[in-house]
Protein backbone atom coordinates (compact mmCIF):
# COMPACT_ATOMS: atom_id res chain seq x y z
CA UNK A 1 0.00 0.00 0.00
CA UNK A 2 1.18 3.54 -0.76
CA UNK A 3 1.55 6.07 2.01
CA UNK A 4 -0.78 9.16 1.56
CA UNK A 5 1.06 12.36 0.70
CA UNK A 6 1.06 15.12 3.34
CA UNK A 7 -0.45 18.45 2.25
CA UNK A 8 2.04 21.32 2.65
CA UNK A 9 1.29 23.96 5.24
CA UNK A 10 0.52 27.58 4.48
CA UNK A 11 4.09 28.66 5.24
CA UNK A 12 5.50 25.97 3.01
CA UNK A 13 3.17 26.95 0.19
CA UNK A 14 4.25 30.58 0.48
CA UNK A 15 7.95 29.56 0.52
CA UNK A 16 7.50 27.43 -2.57
CA UNK A 17 5.60 30.23 -4.32
CA UNK A 18 8.36 32.73 -3.41
CA UNK A 19 11.05 30.36 -4.67
CA UNK A 20 9.19 29.83 -7.92
CA UNK A 21 8.84 33.61 -8.37
CA UNK A 22 12.59 34.16 -7.67
CA UNK A 23 13.89 31.52 -10.12
CA UNK A 24 13.31 33.73 -13.24
CA UNK A 25 14.94 36.64 -11.47
CA UNK A 26 17.99 34.52 -10.51
CA UNK A 27 18.31 33.20 -14.06
CA UNK A 28 18.20 36.74 -15.46
CA UNK A 29 20.78 37.85 -12.90
CA UNK A 30 23.03 34.90 -13.86
CA UNK A 31 22.83 35.86 -17.54
CA UNK A 32 23.68 39.48 -16.75
CA UNK A 33 26.73 38.38 -14.66
CA UNK A 34 27.94 36.16 -17.52
CA UNK A 35 27.70 39.03 -20.01
CA UNK A 36 29.54 41.40 -17.67
CA UNK A 37 32.30 38.82 -16.99
CA UNK A 38 32.88 38.32 -20.69
CA UNK A 39 32.95 42.02 -21.30
CA UNK A 40 35.48 42.57 -18.56
CA UNK A 41 37.74 39.61 -19.64
CA UNK A 42 37.05 40.02 -23.35
CA UNK A 43 37.08 36.25 -23.78
CA UNK A 44 34.78 33.84 -25.46
CA UNK A 45 32.87 31.30 -23.44
CA UNK A 46 35.28 28.50 -22.50
CA UNK A 47 34.93 25.29 -24.38
CA UNK A 48 34.37 22.09 -22.57
CA UNK A 49 37.67 21.51 -20.78
CA UNK A 50 39.33 18.20 -20.88
CA UNK A 51 38.90 16.08 -17.86
CA UNK A 52 41.44 16.58 -15.16
CA UNK A 53 42.15 18.53 -12.06
CA UNK A 54 43.38 21.68 -13.84
CA UNK A 55 40.22 21.93 -15.89
CA UNK A 56 38.08 21.57 -12.80
CA UNK A 57 40.05 24.35 -11.14
CA UNK A 58 39.55 26.65 -14.11
CA UNK A 59 35.81 25.94 -14.21
CA UNK A 60 35.51 26.50 -10.48
CA UNK A 61 37.43 29.79 -10.78
CA UNK A 62 35.10 30.88 -13.57
CA UNK A 63 32.06 30.05 -11.50
CA UNK A 64 33.46 31.94 -8.54
CA UNK A 65 34.22 35.01 -10.64
CA UNK A 66 30.74 34.96 -12.21
CA UNK A 67 29.17 34.47 -8.79
CA UNK A 68 31.18 37.40 -7.46
CA UNK A 69 29.88 39.61 -10.22
CA UNK A 70 26.40 38.30 -9.54
CA UNK A 71 26.75 39.19 -5.85
CA UNK A 72 28.04 42.66 -6.76
CA UNK A 73 25.02 43.19 -9.03
CA UNK A 74 22.70 42.00 -6.26
CA UNK A 75 24.42 44.34 -3.80
CA UNK A 76 24.03 47.26 -6.21
CA UNK A 77 20.33 46.51 -6.71
CA UNK A 78 19.83 46.15 -2.94
CA UNK A 79 21.50 49.50 -2.30
CA UNK A 80 19.32 51.13 -4.96
CA UNK A 81 16.23 49.48 -3.47
CA UNK A 82 17.28 50.66 0.00
CA UNK A 83 17.72 54.21 -1.29
CA UNK A 84 14.32 54.11 -2.93
CA UNK A 85 12.83 52.70 0.26
CA UNK A 86 14.45 55.44 2.34
CA UNK A 87 13.10 58.07 -0.04
CA UNK A 88 9.63 56.56 0.02
CA UNK A 89 9.80 56.23 3.82
CA UNK A 90 10.77 59.87 4.11
CA UNK A 91 7.91 60.88 1.82
CA UNK A 92 5.52 58.65 3.73
CA UNK A 93 6.74 60.13 7.02
CA UNK A 94 6.22 63.64 5.70
CA UNK A 95 2.80 62.77 4.34
CA UNK A 96 1.82 60.96 7.52
CA UNK A 97 3.13 63.39 10.11
CA UNK A 98 2.37 66.62 8.30
CA UNK A 99 -0.96 65.63 6.75
CA UNK A 100 -3.76 68.26 7.13
CA UNK A 101 -5.76 65.77 9.25
CA UNK A 102 -4.82 63.79 12.32
CA UNK A 103 -4.18 60.05 11.89
CA UNK A 104 -4.59 57.62 14.81
CA UNK A 105 -4.29 53.86 15.06
CA UNK A 106 -6.75 52.56 17.67
CA UNK A 107 -7.55 49.10 18.94
CA UNK A 108 -11.04 47.85 19.70
CA UNK A 109 -10.97 49.46 23.17
CA UNK A 110 -9.91 52.85 21.81
CA UNK A 111 -6.29 52.67 22.94
CA UNK A 112 -4.00 54.85 20.80
CA UNK A 113 -1.33 52.71 19.10
CA UNK A 114 0.07 55.33 16.74
CA UNK A 115 -0.52 59.02 15.97
CA UNK A 116 0.89 61.60 13.61
CA UNK A 117 2.07 65.07 14.52
CA UNK A 118 -1.12 66.71 13.24
CA UNK A 119 -3.23 64.45 15.48
CA UNK A 120 -1.03 65.29 18.49
CA UNK A 121 -1.40 68.99 17.67
CA UNK A 122 -5.19 68.62 17.44
CA UNK A 123 -5.31 67.06 20.92
CA UNK A 124 -2.69 69.43 22.30
CA UNK A 125 -0.49 66.58 23.67
CA UNK A 126 2.98 65.40 22.65
CA UNK A 127 2.90 62.34 20.42
CA UNK A 128 5.00 60.25 22.79
CA UNK A 129 2.51 60.89 25.60
CA UNK A 130 -0.45 59.81 23.46
CA UNK A 131 0.70 56.24 22.86
CA UNK A 132 -1.15 53.62 24.94
CA UNK A 133 -3.67 56.19 26.19
CA UNK A 134 -7.37 55.78 25.54
CA UNK A 135 -8.80 58.07 22.92
CA UNK A 136 -12.00 58.44 25.02
CA UNK A 137 -10.06 60.62 27.48
CA UNK A 138 -9.88 63.37 24.89
CA UNK A 139 -13.63 63.39 24.21
CA UNK A 140 -16.35 65.40 25.91
CA UNK A 141 -18.63 63.24 28.10
CA UNK A 142 -21.52 63.63 25.68
CA UNK A 143 -19.43 62.10 22.85
CA UNK A 144 -17.86 59.13 24.65
CA UNK A 145 -20.84 56.84 24.10
CA UNK A 146 -20.84 57.98 20.47
CA UNK A 147 -17.20 56.85 20.08
CA UNK A 148 -17.91 53.45 21.66
CA UNK A 149 -20.75 52.81 19.23
CA UNK A 150 -18.58 54.12 16.40
CA UNK A 151 -15.71 51.68 17.17
CA UNK A 152 -18.12 48.78 17.45
CA UNK A 153 -19.41 49.62 13.99
CA UNK A 154 -15.89 49.93 12.58
CA UNK A 155 -14.91 46.41 13.71
CA UNK A 156 -18.32 44.88 12.97
CA UNK A 157 -18.89 46.20 9.42
CA UNK A 158 -16.57 46.51 6.42
CA UNK A 159 -15.88 49.81 4.75
CA UNK A 160 -15.42 53.33 6.03
CA UNK A 161 -17.42 54.51 9.06
CA UNK A 162 -18.04 58.19 9.84
CA UNK A 163 -19.16 60.02 12.98
CA UNK A 164 -18.92 63.45 14.60
CA UNK A 165 -17.65 64.02 18.14
CA UNK A 166 -16.78 66.84 20.50
CA UNK A 167 -13.07 66.71 21.46
CA UNK A 168 -11.34 68.40 24.39
CA UNK A 169 -7.84 69.79 24.71
CA UNK A 170 -5.98 69.76 28.06
CA UNK A 171 -6.92 73.40 28.68
CA UNK A 172 -10.62 72.54 28.38
CA UNK A 173 -11.03 73.99 24.91
CA UNK A 174 -13.65 72.02 22.99
CA UNK A 175 -13.90 71.63 19.24
CA UNK A 176 -15.98 69.55 16.88
CA UNK A 177 -14.17 66.90 14.85
CA UNK A 178 -15.09 64.59 12.01
CA UNK A 179 -13.93 60.95 12.52
CA UNK A 180 -13.50 58.53 9.60
CA UNK A 181 -12.23 55.02 10.34
CA UNK A 182 -11.44 51.78 8.46
CA UNK A 183 -10.75 48.45 10.11
CA UNK A 184 -7.21 47.05 9.62
CA UNK A 185 -7.72 43.50 10.91
CA UNK A 186 -5.01 41.02 9.80
CA UNK A 187 -4.49 37.32 10.55
CA UNK A 188 -0.97 37.72 12.01
CA UNK A 189 -1.73 40.83 14.13
CA UNK A 190 -1.62 40.50 17.89
CA UNK A 191 -4.86 42.47 18.22
CA UNK A 192 -7.43 44.14 15.99
CA UNK A 193 -6.88 47.80 15.19
CA UNK A 194 -8.24 50.51 12.90
CA UNK A 195 -7.02 53.63 11.21
CA UNK A 196 -8.89 56.81 12.22
CA UNK A 197 -8.63 60.16 10.39
CA UNK A 198 -9.60 63.13 12.58
CA UNK A 199 -10.26 66.60 11.10
CA UNK A 200 -11.20 69.75 12.97
CA UNK A 201 -14.64 70.90 11.73
CA UNK A 202 -14.92 73.91 14.01
CA UNK A 203 -14.35 76.31 11.13
CA UNK A 204 -16.86 74.36 9.04
CA UNK A 205 -19.34 74.49 11.93
CA UNK A 206 -18.79 78.21 12.23
CA UNK A 207 -19.16 78.61 8.49
CA UNK A 208 -22.38 76.56 8.55
CA UNK A 209 -23.63 78.61 11.50
CA UNK A 210 -22.67 81.79 9.66
CA UNK A 211 -24.43 80.44 6.58
CA UNK A 212 -27.53 79.66 8.62
CA UNK A 213 -27.41 83.12 10.15
CA UNK A 214 -26.89 84.66 6.73
CA UNK A 215 -29.85 82.67 5.38
CA UNK A 216 -31.91 83.67 8.41
CA UNK A 217 -30.89 87.29 7.91
CA UNK A 218 -31.66 87.03 4.20
CA UNK A 219 -35.05 85.53 5.02
CA UNK A 220 -35.68 88.21 7.62
CA UNK A 221 -34.56 90.81 5.09
CA UNK A 222 -36.94 89.43 2.47
CA UNK A 223 -39.76 89.35 5.00
CA UNK A 224 -38.89 92.88 6.08
CA UNK A 225 -38.82 94.00 2.44
CA UNK A 226 -42.19 92.36 1.83
CA UNK A 227 -43.54 93.92 5.03
CA UNK A 228 -42.25 97.32 3.91
CA UNK A 229 -43.89 96.80 0.52
CA UNK A 230 -47.15 95.76 2.21
CA UNK A 231 -47.00 98.74 4.53
CA UNK A 232 -46.34 101.04 1.59
CA UNK A 233 -49.39 99.58 -0.15
CA UNK A 234 -51.44 99.99 3.03
CA UNK A 235 -50.04 103.49 3.48
CA UNK A 236 -50.96 104.37 -0.10
CA UNK A 237 -54.41 102.85 0.43
CA UNK A 238 -54.77 104.84 3.65
CA UNK A 239 -53.62 107.98 1.84
CA UNK A 240 -56.13 107.38 -0.92
CA UNK A 241 -58.78 106.55 1.66
CA UNK A 242 -57.92 109.72 3.55
CA UNK A 243 -58.19 111.73 0.34
CA UNK A 244 -61.48 109.98 -0.44
CA UNK A 245 -62.70 110.65 3.09
CA UNK A 246 -61.66 114.28 2.75
CA UNK A 247 -63.56 114.54 -0.52
CA UNK A 248 -66.51 112.73 1.00
CA UNK A 249 -66.39 115.03 4.02
CA UNK A 250 -66.26 118.07 1.78
CA UNK A 251 -69.16 116.72 -0.27
CA UNK A 252 -71.04 115.89 2.93
CA UNK A 253 -70.46 119.40 4.23
CA UNK A 254 -71.56 120.83 0.90
CA UNK A 255 -74.65 118.60 0.91
CA UNK A 256 -75.29 119.57 4.53
CA UNK A 257 -75.04 123.22 3.57
CA UNK A 258 -77.36 122.59 0.63
CA UNK A 259 -79.71 120.69 2.90
CA UNK A 260 -79.75 123.56 5.40
CA UNK A 261 -80.36 125.98 2.56
CA UNK A 262 -83.05 123.72 1.12
CA UNK A 263 -84.69 123.40 4.53
CA UNK A 264 -84.59 127.17 4.87
CA UNK A 265 -86.08 127.57 1.42
CA UNK A 266 -88.73 124.93 2.14
CA UNK A 267 -89.70 126.69 5.35
CA UNK A 268 -89.76 129.96 3.49
CA UNK A 269 -91.82 128.39 0.69
CA UNK A 270 -94.20 126.88 3.20
CA UNK A 271 -94.54 130.25 4.85
CA UNK A 272 -95.11 131.93 1.48
CA UNK A 273 -97.69 129.25 0.58
CA UNK A 274 -99.44 129.71 3.90
CA UNK A 275 -99.41 133.47 3.36
CA UNK A 276 -100.90 133.01 -0.12
CA UNK A 277 -103.55 130.60 1.13
CA UNK A 278 -104.32 132.92 4.04
CA UNK A 279 -104.58 135.91 1.70
CA UNK A 280 -106.74 133.98 -0.74
CA UNK A 281 -108.98 132.80 2.07
CA UNK A 282 -109.19 136.32 3.48
CA UNK A 283 -109.56 138.13 0.18
CA UNK A 284 -111.79 135.69 -1.65
CA UNK A 285 -113.65 133.26 0.57
CA UNK A 286 -113.88 135.46 3.69
CA UNK A 287 -115.15 138.47 1.75
CA UNK A 288 -117.59 136.23 -0.14
CA UNK A 289 -118.85 134.78 3.12
CA UNK A 290 -119.13 138.30 4.61
CA UNK A 291 -121.08 139.33 1.52
CA UNK A 292 -123.36 136.30 1.98
CA UNK A 293 -123.86 137.26 5.63
CA UNK A 294 -124.73 140.85 4.68
CA UNK A 295 -127.14 139.67 2.02
CA UNK A 296 -128.81 137.33 4.46
CA UNK A 297 -129.27 140.16 6.98
CA UNK A 298 -130.74 142.35 4.28
CA UNK A 299 -133.01 139.51 3.25
CA UNK A 300 -134.21 139.22 6.83
CA UNK A 301 -135.04 142.90 7.04
CA UNK A 302 -136.55 143.22 3.58
CA UNK A 303 -138.52 139.99 3.63
CA UNK A 304 -141.54 141.73 5.16
CA UNK A 305 -141.13 145.16 3.54
CA UNK A 306 -140.37 144.18 -0.07
CA UNK A 307 -141.28 140.59 -0.84
CA UNK A 308 -141.12 141.17 -4.60
CA UNK A 309 -137.32 141.63 -4.78
CA UNK A 310 -136.58 138.70 -2.44
CA UNK A 311 -136.18 136.15 -5.20
CA UNK A 312 -133.57 138.24 -7.04
CA UNK A 313 -131.55 138.82 -3.88
CA UNK A 314 -131.67 135.12 -3.03
CA UNK A 315 -130.26 134.38 -6.51
CA UNK A 316 -127.34 136.81 -5.95
CA UNK A 317 -126.66 135.18 -2.58
CA UNK A 318 -126.66 131.73 -4.20
CA UNK A 319 -124.15 133.02 -6.74
CA UNK A 320 -121.82 134.10 -3.91
CA UNK A 321 -122.20 130.69 -2.26
CA UNK A 322 -121.39 128.94 -5.56
CA UNK A 323 -118.31 131.18 -5.98
CA UNK A 324 -117.16 130.27 -2.47
CA UNK A 325 -117.64 126.58 -3.18
CA UNK A 326 -115.62 126.96 -6.39
CA UNK A 327 -112.75 128.68 -4.56
CA UNK A 328 -112.70 125.99 -1.89
CA UNK A 329 -112.73 123.34 -4.58
CA UNK A 330 -109.80 125.05 -6.35
CA UNK A 331 -107.76 125.16 -3.13
CA UNK A 332 -108.53 121.48 -2.50
CA UNK A 333 -107.37 120.58 -5.99
CA UNK A 334 -104.12 122.45 -5.50
CA UNK A 335 -103.47 120.72 -2.18
CA UNK A 336 -104.50 117.23 -3.40
CA UNK A 337 -106.77 116.61 -6.38
CA UNK A 338 -109.55 114.14 -5.50
CA UNK A 339 -109.59 112.93 -9.13
CA UNK A 340 -106.22 111.24 -8.50
CA UNK A 341 -107.87 108.79 -6.13
CA UNK A 342 -111.23 108.60 -7.91
CA UNK A 343 -110.44 108.54 -11.66
CA UNK A 344 -106.67 107.81 -11.80
CA UNK A 345 -103.52 109.59 -12.90
CA UNK A 346 -104.30 110.00 -16.62
CA UNK A 347 -107.66 111.69 -16.08
CA UNK A 348 -106.21 113.91 -13.33
CA UNK A 349 -103.30 115.01 -15.54
CA UNK A 350 -105.67 115.68 -18.47
CA UNK A 351 -107.83 117.89 -16.26
CA UNK A 352 -104.81 119.70 -14.83
CA UNK A 353 -103.22 120.26 -18.26
CA UNK A 354 -106.49 121.60 -19.64
CA UNK A 355 -106.75 124.09 -16.78
CA UNK A 356 -103.00 124.90 -17.18
CA UNK A 357 -103.50 125.72 -20.89
CA UNK A 358 -106.46 127.95 -20.09
CA UNK A 359 -104.51 129.83 -17.42
CA UNK A 360 -101.09 130.12 -19.15
CA UNK A 361 -101.84 129.80 -22.88
CA UNK A 362 -99.14 127.11 -23.25
CA UNK A 363 -100.28 124.09 -25.26
CA UNK A 364 -99.58 120.68 -23.68
CA UNK A 365 -99.42 117.38 -25.57
CA UNK A 366 -99.78 114.41 -23.25
CA UNK A 367 -99.07 110.72 -23.99
CA UNK A 368 -99.24 107.84 -21.50
CA UNK A 369 -99.51 104.05 -21.63
CA UNK A 370 -102.70 102.44 -20.33
CA UNK A 371 -101.07 100.63 -17.42
CA UNK A 372 -100.01 103.84 -15.69
CA UNK A 373 -103.25 103.85 -13.66
CA UNK A 374 -102.24 100.46 -12.21
CA UNK A 375 -99.28 102.00 -10.38
CA UNK A 376 -99.36 102.23 -6.63
CA UNK A 377 -100.39 105.41 -4.88
CA UNK A 378 -96.83 106.54 -4.17
CA UNK A 379 -95.78 106.41 -7.83
CA UNK A 380 -98.97 108.16 -9.00
CA UNK A 381 -98.47 111.01 -6.53
CA UNK A 382 -94.79 111.40 -7.52
CA UNK A 383 -95.62 111.53 -11.23
CA UNK A 384 -98.43 114.03 -10.68
CA UNK A 385 -96.31 116.35 -8.49
CA UNK A 386 -93.33 116.22 -10.87
CA UNK A 387 -95.54 117.10 -13.86
CA UNK A 388 -97.25 119.81 -11.82
CA UNK A 389 -93.93 121.37 -10.72
CA UNK A 390 -92.46 121.12 -14.22
CA UNK A 391 -95.45 122.85 -15.84
CA UNK A 392 -95.40 125.54 -13.12
CA UNK A 393 -91.71 126.23 -13.89
CA UNK A 394 -92.48 126.36 -17.62
CA UNK A 395 -95.25 128.89 -17.04
CA UNK A 396 -93.07 131.05 -14.76
CA UNK A 397 -89.59 130.90 -16.35
CA UNK A 398 -89.39 129.10 -19.70
CA UNK A 399 -91.41 131.48 -21.91
CA UNK A 400 -92.42 128.42 -23.93
CA UNK A 401 -95.38 127.96 -26.25
CA UNK A 402 -95.58 124.18 -26.22
CA UNK A 403 -94.83 121.34 -23.78
CA UNK A 404 -94.76 117.60 -24.44
CA UNK A 405 -95.33 115.15 -21.57
CA UNK A 406 -94.69 111.43 -22.18
CA UNK A 407 -95.10 108.55 -19.71
CA UNK A 408 -93.88 105.30 -21.24
CA UNK A 409 -93.22 101.72 -20.23
CA UNK A 410 -89.50 100.75 -20.24
CA UNK A 411 -87.86 97.30 -19.87
CA UNK A 412 -86.40 98.36 -16.54
CA UNK A 413 -89.30 100.41 -15.20
CA UNK A 414 -91.24 103.53 -16.09
CA UNK A 415 -89.99 106.63 -17.95
CA UNK A 416 -91.23 110.22 -17.70
CA UNK A 417 -90.12 112.90 -20.16
CA UNK A 418 -91.21 116.59 -20.07
CA UNK A 419 -89.86 118.72 -22.94
CA UNK A 420 -90.56 122.38 -23.67
CA UNK A 421 -89.50 124.74 -26.48
CA UNK A 422 -88.64 127.63 -24.17
CA UNK A 423 -85.36 129.31 -23.29
CA UNK A 424 -82.47 127.33 -21.81
CA UNK A 425 -80.56 127.77 -18.54
CA UNK A 426 -77.34 126.49 -16.89
CA UNK A 427 -78.41 123.31 -15.15
CA UNK A 428 -75.34 122.87 -12.90
CA UNK A 429 -75.37 126.47 -11.74
CA UNK A 430 -79.03 126.29 -10.88
CA UNK A 431 -78.84 122.91 -9.09
CA UNK A 432 -75.70 123.72 -7.06
CA UNK A 433 -76.30 127.37 -6.33
CA UNK A 434 -76.70 128.34 -2.68
CA UNK A 435 -78.77 131.49 -3.17
CA UNK A 436 -81.32 130.46 -5.78
CA UNK A 437 -85.03 130.52 -5.06
CA UNK A 438 -86.25 127.86 -7.49
CA UNK A 439 -87.27 124.91 -5.36
CA UNK A 440 -89.15 123.16 -8.17
CA UNK A 441 -86.13 121.32 -9.63
CA UNK A 442 -84.82 120.17 -6.24
CA UNK A 443 -88.32 119.15 -5.19
CA UNK A 444 -88.78 117.09 -8.36
CA UNK A 445 -85.43 115.36 -7.91
CA UNK A 446 -86.15 114.65 -4.25
CA UNK A 447 -89.55 113.11 -5.07
CA UNK A 448 -88.08 110.88 -7.80
CA UNK A 449 -85.22 109.71 -5.57
CA UNK A 450 -87.68 108.96 -2.73
CA UNK A 451 -89.14 106.11 -4.80
CA UNK A 452 -85.69 104.85 -5.93
CA UNK A 453 -85.66 106.58 -9.33
CA UNK A 454 -83.20 108.68 -11.32
CA UNK A 455 -83.69 112.32 -12.32
CA UNK A 456 -81.84 114.22 -15.08
CA UNK A 457 -82.18 117.65 -16.70
CA UNK A 458 -80.83 118.72 -20.09
CA UNK A 459 -81.10 122.30 -21.36
CA UNK A 460 -79.52 123.84 -24.47
CA UNK A 461 -80.13 127.10 -26.36
CA UNK A 462 -82.55 126.62 -29.22
CA UNK A 463 -83.58 123.18 -27.98
CA UNK A 464 -85.41 124.06 -24.80
CA UNK A 465 -85.33 121.99 -21.64
CA UNK A 466 -85.94 118.27 -21.19
CA UNK A 467 -86.63 116.66 -17.83
CA UNK A 468 -86.30 112.87 -17.67
CA UNK A 469 -87.10 110.54 -14.79
CA UNK A 470 -86.81 106.80 -14.47
CA UNK A 471 -88.84 104.96 -11.82
CA UNK A 472 -88.52 101.26 -10.99
CA UNK A 473 -91.80 99.34 -11.01
CA UNK A 474 -91.23 97.93 -7.54
CA UNK A 475 -92.20 99.00 -4.10
CA UNK A 476 -91.81 102.66 -3.31
CA UNK A 477 -89.00 103.79 -1.10
CA UNK A 478 -89.81 103.78 2.59
CA UNK A 479 -87.61 106.77 3.47
CA UNK A 480 -90.53 109.17 3.12
CA UNK A 481 -94.12 108.89 2.11
CA UNK A 482 -94.85 111.41 -0.74
CA UNK A 483 -97.66 113.83 -0.28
Amino acid sequence: MSTPRRRPSTGEREALRSEAEQQPMMAALRRQAERQFRAERRVQPPAAPPPGSEADAQRLLHELQVHQIELELQNTELQAARDRTDTLLEKYTDLYDFAPVGYFSLDARGVILEANLTGAALLGVERARLIQRRFQLFLAPVSRTVLSAFLEGVFARPGKQICEALLLKPGGTAFWADLQAVSAISANAARNWCRVAVSDTTALKRAEEAQRRAEALALANRELTEEIARRKIVEEALRQSEAHQSRSLAEARQMQAQLRHLSHQLLQAQEEERKRISRELHDEIAQTLVGIHVHLENLGREAAANPAGLKQKIARTQGLVAKSVQLVHQFAQELRPPLLDDLGLIATLHAYMKDFTQRSGVRVRFTAFAGVDQLNSAHRIVLYRVVQSALTNVAQHAQASQVEVVIEKLPTGLGLAIKDNGKAFEVDRVLHATNFKRLGLLGMRERIEMVGGNFTIASAPGQGTTIRAHLPLGRASKRKQPR
